[in-house]
């Protein structure tokens, strides 16, 4: 199992060119089944829940090539509706393929999916807005199998407005009869980039980005080209390997807008910040303030996806922070980690109170999801002496080149068996 060997206590300071979003690639990938036609998308990062998505598409029957960024996808062969549990279970982002499936095939069968274990994370409200659009639904022995060769336009109302959710009634309802609205849905930049793609290979979807998306029911769709947007947690995550270095980061391929909460946070803590649209200077603080309070929420609010990062980043803050986390209730695993190299956490529920420290000392510590893995390197670009974070199998799920790119900017780590 591959670790990471970190000395720390290395200001970083070059220029990073930031790759397409993990979140946004996954749902278009799943997407391009629907046209049965060919799909090039460029931008697409080197990750290794990419690489599962891949397997699944050639496992159903599409020709796939990956050359570089970019990814070609024929899926014109589809000839199974079958998804391969073994690949199911290796990332959650797969149950993405259930509304495309239905919307190309009519039906399909898949194994409950895995990923991080973050939280429950349920799916009902997927299967609840399926059913809405005609499916039919069961589940046994941890498979569920849908099918619905005749959908039709439904008013779906999510109770909370989830992301996947979103993107899979998105998906089940682009060739259905009628039209379909979904309301409560997630505003996150990816629902725009799916929309954008839905919308080039003939699909007539409006609104995404805010609270009422609409979709009107196609009977052809075409091939495409499409682009992928920028990942802005990793963007995040290297601003705060500049603040807790004390570094100075340019980061280029960026989207500003998307990033906007975290620069408020990052600005709280004593960074300066500057920007155009597409490009990102930031300079850490020689202290680093606290944040009184720092709570996750749906976009345009704090990501839960950079509350472990920005933790990291408060443990060394000259004063008290308190992290509410609204969105997972099992996404405080790397404060234990965080403890062994000296941090001051306590958490109650989901709540963390962060004593800053003066400073942190190398350890031996395990990844235990994506993002805590990513606070985990970034607590070792700090502190005092060697870290070694073990099972960063997990950060290779949603990070490019994540060791090159910080030994380009001055960071000494190597990856190692």
């Amino acid at each position: 199992m591959s670790k990471y060997i970190i000395e720390g206590s290395n200001k970083l300071a070059g220029e990073i060119t930031v790759r397409g979003a993990k979140n946004s690639v996954l749902p278009i990938l799943a997407a391009s089944i629907l046209n049965n036609n060919m799909n090039i998308i460029f931008n697409i990062p080197d990750i290794s829940d990419l690489k599962v998505m891949v397997k699944i598409l050639k496992a159903i029957g599409c020709k796939v090539s990956v050359v570089e960024n970019i990814v070609t996808i024929d899926s014109r062969n589809l000839d199974t509706v079958r998804i391969p549990e073994e690949l199911v279970r290796e990332m959650r982002s797969s149950i993405i393929l259930m509304g495309a499936m239905l919307s190309r095939a009519g039906e399909v069968e898949v194994s409950y999916p895995g990923g991080c274990e973050i939280g429950v994370r349920p799916i009902d409200f997927h299967l609840k807005a399926l059913k809405q659009l005609g499916a039919e639904i069961e589940e046994s022995h941890g498979f569920i199998y849908c099918k619905g060769k005749n959908l039709k336009g439904a008013d779906i109302q999510l109770d909370y407005p989830s992301v996947g959710a979103t993107e899979n009634i998105m998906l089940a309802s682009i060739r259905a009869k009628g039209t379909t609205f979904i309301r409560n849905a997630a505003r996150e930049p990816e629902i725009i980039d799916l929309e954008n793609f839905l919308n080039a290979i003939g699909g007539k979807v409006y609104g995404a980005g805010t609270s009422v998306i609409r979709i009107d029911g196609v009977n052809s769709l075409s091939s495409v080209e499409h682009t992928i947007i920028p990942d802005r947690i990793v963007a995040g995550t290297y601003m705060v390997a500049s603040a807790i270095t004390k570094g100075e980061i340019i980061l280029k391929n960026i989207q500003v807008e998307h990033i906007q909460s975290i620069i408020a946070k990052l600005r709280e803590t004593g960074c300066s910040i500057y920007n155009n649209c597409t490009t990102l200077k930031i300079i850490g603080p020689k202290n680093i303030s606290p944040i009184e309070s720092l709570q996750t929420i749906p976009y345009p609010g704090f990501p839960t996806d950079m509350q472990a990062q920005m933790m990291a980043l408060l443990t060394l803050s000259n004063g008290t922070s308190v992290v509410s986390e609204t969105i997972f209730e099992n996404r405080f695993k790397h404060v234990s980690e965080l403890v062994r190299m000296g941090a001051n956490i306590r958490t109650l529920s989901n709540v963390a109170v962060i004593k800053g420290v003066g400073e942190l000392t190398g350890a031996k510590v395990t990844a235990k999801d994506l993002r805590g893995g990513a606070a985990l390197v970034l607590a070792g670009l700090a502190a005092e002496g060697t870290t070694i974070v073990d099972n960063i199998s997990h950060i290779d799920r949603g990070y490019e080149k994540l060791e090159q790119n910080l030994l380009s900017i001055g960071a000494n780590i190597r990856r190692t068996k």
